[in-house]
C-alpha cells in the first residue's frame, strides 16, 4: 500500500472554510487514471488534483471532478500551485509553469501571497437560447465560453436577483448535456465597495449543483465582458465575490488584458497521508 501526501486547500480566501476546497494528491506518478478517478469520486469535491513530475514545466497537473477528467480548471490550478510550493514539490519562486490538458499555464506568486494564473485562449460562441430557469437581464447577451471547462455566461439584473436565484437543476442539467457545456455562470453588479460583481456557477450535469467559487467561471465572465466591449465597465483589475449562498465568501481578482488573469489567496485546511 502506497502512502502519498495529501492536502485540502481552500482557494480564493485567506481564511479557512470560506473559499472553494480542492483536494491535492502530491507526487502521484504511480497512480493510474482509474485510481485517480476513484479518489476524486471518494473526496466528492468539485475537483481533486494530482501533482506529477514534468519534463516541460515545473509540474504536471491532472484534474478530476467526481465523474471525469478536466483539461483545466481555475481554483484547482491555484490551490495545487499553493500545495506544490508549501510541500516543497517545487522550489519557492515568483513564476511557475504548470503542464495540464489545456497546455502550459503560466502562474505568478505576488508579494501579498496571492497566486495568479493566465487563462488559456478562449473560444466564444453567441447563443440565441436563454438559460433555462435563469431570468437574465433583458439586454444581456448569452455566450458559450470555452476555457477548458465550457460555461454559458449571462448577466442578471442585480445582485439581489442573483442571490435569490434557485434554478431548476434537472432542466439545467439536461440543457447543459444537450449543448455539451459544463453549466451556466451568471453575474450581476454587486453594488458594494468590496467587490465589483457577484457571480454564481451551476454545473448539475457534472454532479456539482453549484460551485462555491469558480475560477473557470470567472475567467468566462471576464471573456464575456471583453467580447461584449465591457472590459472596463467594472474597473481593471476588478474583484468578483462568490459563494455566499453556500456559506462561503470567495474573492477572485480579475485582470483583463490581452490574456485574462485570475488570482487569489489559498490556505491549507487539511493535510496528511493518503493510503492507496
Amino acid at each position: 500500500m502506497a502512502r502519498l501526501s495529501f492536502k485540502q486547500v481552500d482557494v480564493f480566501t485567506d481564511r479557512p472554510f470560506l473559499g472553494n476546497p480542492v483536494a491535492v494528491v502530491i507526487g502521484a506518478d504511480g497512480l493510474d487514471t482509474q485510481t485517480m478517478q476513484r479518489i476524486a469520486c471518494w473526496t466528492n469535491l468539485s475537483e481533486t488534483t494530482f501533482l506529477l513530475k514534468s519534463s516541460k514545466a515545473d509540474y504536471r497537473l491532472r484534474i478530476f471532478t467526481p465523474r471525469h477528467e478536466l483539461p483545466f480548471a481555475g481554483h484547482p490550478t491555484i490551490g495545487s500551485a499553493h500545495a506544490a510550493l508549501e510541500s516543497g514539490f517545487v522550489s519557492r519562486k515568483k513564476k511557475l509553469v504548470q503542464e495540464c490538458g489545456a497546455g502550459l499555464i503560466e502562474l505568478s506568486v505576488e508579494d501579498d501571497g496571492r497566486i495568479f494564473l493566465k487563462g488559456p485562449p478562449a473560444k466564444m460562441q453567441r447563443l440565441e437560447k436563454q438559460i433555462p430557469s435563469i431570468p437574465l437581464a433583458p439586454a444581456s447577451a448569452v455566450m458559450k465560453v470555452d476555457v477548458g471547462p465550457v460555461w454559458v455566461v449571462g448577466e442578471m439584473t442585480d445582485a439581489r436577483a442573483l442571490a435569490a436565484l434557485e434554478p431548476d437543476m434537472t432542466a439545467l442539467a439536461q440543457w447543459s448535456l444537450s449543448l455539451g457545456v459544463s453549466g451556466a455562470t451568471v453575474f450581476a453588479a454587486s453594488g458594494e465597495s468590496s467587490s465589483a460583481i457577484h457571480v454564481r456557477s451551476f454545473a448539475p450535469a457534472h454532479s456539482i449543483p453549484e460551485d462555491p467559487v469558480c475560477g473557470s467561471g470567472n475567467l468566462s465572465v471576464a471573456v464575456f465582458l471583453k467580447e461584449t466591449n465591457q472590459a472596463l465597465r467594472f474597473g481593471n483589475p476588478y474583484v468578483a465575490r462568490q459563494g455566499m449562498q453556500l456559506g462561503r465568501d470567495g474573492r477572485v481578482a480579475v485582470r483583463v488584458g490581452e490574456r485574462i488573469e485570475i488570482g487569489g489567496h489559498a490556505v491549507t485546511c487539511v493535510e496528511g497521508n493518503l493510503n492507496t
